[in-house]
């Protein structure tokens, strides 16, 4: 039975993005200045692009093939930019506090950073984390308890795997967030192969109150088919990192299988969860998650239309163009953090069909690693550049 979700509301009169931003890389075509523009450009996505030609992205229904119509989407307008914030190194994943502090993970020094009032502090260091290559402190998850219970979970590579563990974040964070204090971690769930490269590490508790964990393949292309194997799939735990009720395999962590890297996870204002994925060379992916289903990989990517095979909903056929990392939707909007694509790319949902990407700050920033809501209304993006890593405080204007 399929997990019962609620829907999740983002209502804000103004939005706002903060983006920490990290890594160069390719950059796409400039593109032209979007409607309300203050610097951002813009490029909207053309129709049944040939894979591999740089076209920035192909929208597919699901069932019946990349869409034809060059319809332009839902309005949106440009991002602008506030003010920035330095002092973070390969920063991951971004949690935000009740009292709004935000709470950063950095890969390879595996630190654990507070952001309030514009001041980074250093919280700690998560003990058994073993950086190297794309392997590190990843993904971070807030209890949906947090008020009572204080725990914090994080994804990271350890020695012989990857993990998740919990670890209660006590203290109020004082001015700057510098007075936090970390508690001893308790894994809950081990066994995750690692690897130089493919690692997954994006974790998020869903409005069913369960921990979804999305995968890497790493670099072991016969577990992603495999429902046995936790490499290249979206698993579903539940707080304590046991298989939660309802999955669609019994007594298996197991939520949907077929992915090469998962790297976001988010659910619309219907309960729907979608989930960024990279692709190998080709076909860069935005995918809507269905309990049980298989999307394919190593056996197709994209959307060939194969049967036993759920198709994307966005396909990028030129990585080059995206390499979507972190995930948020916002309304009925899905932002995407790009890395090789350096840019901000912004989705329009309209139920289960997604419309025609539109990417903003094309080469301006970097590579784009996370997007996060915050509770005000801000969304945050964060990137691996290292020379140095930033944060962008945008608005979108509604």
């Amino acid at each position: 039975m399929p997990p019962a979700v609620t829907a999740r509301a983002h209502a804000a009169l103004s939005l706002s993005l903060a983006l920490a931003l990290s890594l160069s890389g390719c950059t796409g075509d400039g593109g032209v200045p979007a409607p309300g523009s203050t610097g951002a450009t813009a490029n909207r996505a053309t129709a049944t692009p040939t894979p591999g030609s740089g076209t920035p992205a192909t929208r597919s229904s699901g069932t019946s093939g990349p869409a034809t119509s060059s319809a332009a989407p839902t309005p949106l307008r440009a991002p602008e930019v506030r003010s920035r914030i330095e002092g973070l190194q390969i920063p991951w994943s971004t949690v935000f506090l009740p009292d709004g502090t935000a709470v950063i993970s950095e890969r390879d020094s595996a630190l654990l950073r507070s952001v309030r009032d514009g001041k980074v502090s250093t919280i700690g260091a998560v003990p058994g984390v073993v950086p190297g290559g794309e392997g590190g402190l990843l993904g971070l998850a807030l209890s949906p308890g947090f008020a009572s219970d204080r725990y914090l979970y994080a994804y990271f590579t350890a020695a012989d795997d990857n993990r998740i563990a919990r670890m209660r974040l006590e203290g109020s964070g004082g001015a700057g967030g510098a007075d936090f204090r970390l508690g001893e971690p308790e894994v809950i769930f081990s066994g995750m192969s690692k690897a130089s490269t493919h690692n997954g590490g994006r974790i998020r508790f869903g409005p069913d109150g369960f921990l979804y964990v999305g995968t890497g393949d790493s670099q072991r292309r016969e577990q992603p088919q495999d429902r046995n194997a936790l490499g290249g799939k979206i698993l579903r735990l539940t707080k304590d990192g046991a298989p939660a009720p309802g999955n669609p395999f019994p007594n298996n962590p197991v939520y949907s299988l077929g992915h090469r890297n998962v790297q976001g996870l988010a659910w619309d204002s219907q309960g729907r969860l979608w989930a960024s994925e990279f692709g190998p060379d080709v076909n860069d992916e935005l995918n809507l998650i269905q309990p049980g289903g298989n999307y394919g990989w190593p056996e197709v990517t994209g959307a060939p239309h194969r049967d036993g095979f759920i198709d994307a909903k966005i396909v990028w056929p030129s990585t080059a163009d995206s390499s979507p990392s972190g995930l948020e939707i916002v309304g009925s909007t899905a932002y995407l953090g790009a890395l090789r694509g350096q840019r901000l790319w912004a989705v329009p949902l309209d139920g289960e069909n997604a419309g025609n990407p539109v990417g903003y700050f094309t080469g301006q920033f970097g590579r784009i690693r996370n997007v996060s809501l915050a509770p005000n209304g801000d969304l945050w993006a964060l990137s691996n550049n290292q020379n140095p890593d930033f944060a962008l405080i945008l608005r979108i204007p509604r």
